[in-house]
């Protein structure tokens, strides 16, 4: 939402307060919170079951959150263990099979899942791919979307589920198979596209790989191709998104290197690099040994943080009860809010960091990680800098190809809205879920008008004359601090549902206006401040 005139930094002084009372709102507003789930702990017990705390003696531990506890009991059970079976195994096929290493690693990412999701989970996705790719050989777009949605549409309907966990034994296995199915709906989705666009694209330099011969060999190739990018290990259960042409336009390079020079990679004795080519100067994978360390020192100092906020701050059981959010003291309701989008920031640090770390090292250059969300000022930097992976595909297959910002007003209002449409249709489509995506196509709305506004010739040129670039800044900080307001409130609404909405809303915009209102906008000046200066970088 930034208009076109150029930011200036601000006096050394200034910005240190800014990073001050930023900071130390976030840390008073966290005490507040523990003071309150202390004061609170017995009821919060007999009403959630809070589980005995490890990493802080003497606390106990909120394991409401559903998709942090899932995650932890399957990463201990089993998927950190087939993580690094995928790490040895990719290595000793760099070793002995170079030529073949995507095979090898196709072969243990499909006999990995059928282990996690049985013989029937591994059947219904193996037929999802088939139903795409048979469509995608009509070539039509159109088609092709049809198909996903309505394949994506099944995970919704009743009997289906009822089916599905039929399967299992335990409700995690179902859970685990639901979003293996959705991400894996994605990457179909975009492979499906990448197909029908080919006959157009190719001969450019960034023309994605030839998938169109005639012939069942060709089908058969293709479904191997299919097959290799959807269960590419590291990434099949949650992602993140990395789109075909990106996955297989890397896998490509890496064979080919492999084919030029024998790409067999060994250990650096010396420790100088993690793996070494012994024909080639590129090797497939180049990654020092203290960049993995560094890495796998960082997840878990991450996983160490979010174990900490749920032992230190019962926040996710609070959220679930209206009696303590009408309760809660004001600094201590900011620290709620504060608390959960914190929390599932470095939540997706943790899941989306070990993963990302193992794709380094196969020599694939996953999506960057999630940024802070204390450092985000608008929607749009939301959406761009979080799940960049999703942003991105959410770029290539439906934002660019119905118009975008180049066919006028109009089609960039029905390609965001449809963006943001499928995002809600593909989390499940909830109540809850509509009210955040129009939310969030509300504030991205609002913020492109507002950045046309001001940039507009004559008012610009007022502000320019009037205003001093520092000044310009300032109120650019301002306008920000109000949209990051209804950015956090629509953060609540996705992660607590529409009862947390609400009582943030009365609370702060319709109770507090008066006394709540303009200390709030206040510290989030300071953040949006804090956010500026980072992008200046």
């Amino acid at each position: 939402m930034t208009p076109k005139w150029e930011l200036v930094s601000l006096p050394r002084w200034e910005m240190t307060a800014y990073w001050i009372l930023s900071f130390s709102s976030h840390l008073y507003s966290f005490y507040q919170l523990h003071r309150f789930s202390k004061e609170h702990e017995v009821s919060l017990d007999r009403e959630v079951q809070l589980e005995r705390g490890f990493l802080i003696w003497g606390f106990k531990k909120d394991p409401t959150d559903f998709e942090w506890s899932f995650w932890n009991e399957w990463a201990w059970q089993s998927l950190l263990w087939s993580l690094i079976g995928h790490a040895v195994v990719s290595r000793l096929a760099a070793f002995f099979l170079p030529q073949f290493r995507l095979a090898v690693l196709t072969v243990y990412g499909i006999l990995s899942a059928g282990w996690l999701l049985g013989v029937r989970g591994l059947t219904l996705l193996m037929l999802h791919l088939s139903i795409s790719l048979v469509v995608a050989q009509l070539r039509s777009p159109i088609l092709s979307w049809f198909c996903s949605l309505l394949l994506l549409s099944t995970l919704n309907v009743t009997a289906f589920q009822d089916l599905q966990r039929g399967w299992y034994t335990s409700e995690d296995q179902y859970y685990l198979l639901l979003f293996s199915t959705a991400v894996c709906t994605l990457r179909c989705i975009s492979f499906s596209l990448e197909l029908c666009w080919c006959p157009r694209k190719a001969g450019g330099p960034n023309h994605c790989p030839p998938l169109e011969v005639q012939g069942l060999k060709t089908l058969i190739f293709q479904f191997y191709k299919l097959t290799a990018y959807c269960f590419y290990h590291p990434l099949f259960y949650n992602g993140p998104i990395l789109t075909y042409r990106d996955f297989s336009e890397q896998v490509e390079e890496n064979e080919i290197h492999s084919k030029a020079g024998g790409s067999v990679l060994y250990p650096d004795v010396l420790g100088i690099s993690f793996f070494m080519s012994l024909q080639i100067d590129r090797p497939v994978c180049k990654v020092s040994v203290v960049y993995v360390l560094s890495g796998i020192l960082r997840v878990c100092v991450w996983w160490c943080l979010a174990e900490f906020m749920i032992h230190f701050m019962y926040m996710h059981a609070i959220q679930s009860n209206e009696t303590y959010l009408e309760m809660l003291p004001p600094w201590a309701l900011g620290g709620l809010a504060l608390a959960l989008v914190q929390f599932f920031y470095v939540k997706y640090l943790v899941l989306f960091g070990v993963v990302s770390l193992l794709v380094r090292l196969d020599g694939i250059e996953p999506p960057k990680l999630p940024r802070c969300v204390s450092i985000m000022y608008s929607f749009t930097g939301m959406w761009r800098h979080f799940d960049v992976g999703l942003y991105k595909w959410l770029i290539r297959y439906i934002y660019v190809p119905l118009g975008g910002s180049r066919h006028g007003v109009f089609r960039k209002l029905v390609s965001t809205a449809l963006a943001f449409g499928f995002v809600c249709f593909w989390h499940g489509c909830h109540d809850y879920l509509q009210y955040w995506a129009l939310l969030n196509w509300i504030g991205v709305l609002v913020e492109n008008v507002l950045a046309l506004f001001f940039s507009s010739r004559p008012l610009h040129h007022i502000i320019v004359r009037c205003l001093s670039p520092r000044m310009q800044r300032r109120g650019l900080a301002l306008i920000s601090a109000l949209s990051t307001a209804f950015l956090i409130l629509s953060n609540l609404l996705f992660l607590g549902g529409i009862h947390v909405g609400r009582i943030f809303w009365k609370r702060l915009f319709v109770q507090g206006w008066s006394s709540l209102a303009v200390p709030v906008v206040a510290f989030l000046y300071c953040f949006a401040q804090v956010g500026i200066e980072w992008d200046m970088r």
